[in-house]
C-alpha cells in the first residue's frame, strides 16, 4: 500500500469531521500529520507527530490504526486518477460534435 500524508490542520479537521472519529483529538499532537492509504474503497489511516514521521519516513509506514469507507472521506483523500478528468472532456467533445451535426447538416 502506498501511504500519503497531510499536515494542513484545516484538512485534518475536515477529515475528522466527515469520518466522525471521536477517538481522535488532534489537540494531543504538537504537529499532527494524517497518514492514509486507499485500497478497494477503504481508507486506512493513522495520525503521527510530524517529527516522528520525518525521522522514520513515510515509506516506512506499514500499518494503520483506523479504517473508513472512502465514501465518508473528503474528495482529496481519494486516488488522483487523471483518467476521470479525461473522460469528462471526451463526453463534452462528443456532445459538441452531435450539436454541430444537427445545426449544420452540411457535414454528411
Amino acid at each position: 500500500m502506498q501511504f500519503k500524508q497531510e499536515s494542513t490542520t484545516k484538512k485534518i479537521k475536515e477529515f475528522l469531521d466527515l469520518v466522525e472519529n471521536h477517538k481522535i483529538d488532534i489537540r494531543h499532537y504538537k504537529s499532527p500529520v494524517l497518514v492514509w492509504a486507499v485500497q478497494e474503497g477503504t481508507v486506512y489511516y493513522s495520525f503521527w507527530e510530524a517529527d516522528t514521521l520525518l525521522r522514520y519516513g513515510l515509506e516506512n509506514v506499514d500499518g494503520w490504526d483506523y479504517e473508513e469507507d472512502q465514501l465518508f472521506c473528503p474528495d482529496w483523500v481519494g486516488d488522483n486518477d487523471d483518467d476521470d478528468d479525461d473522460d469528462l472532456d471526451d463526453d463534452d467533445d462528443d456532445l459538441g460534435l452531435i450539436c454541430d451535426l444537427k445545426l449544420n447538416p452540411k457535414h454528411k
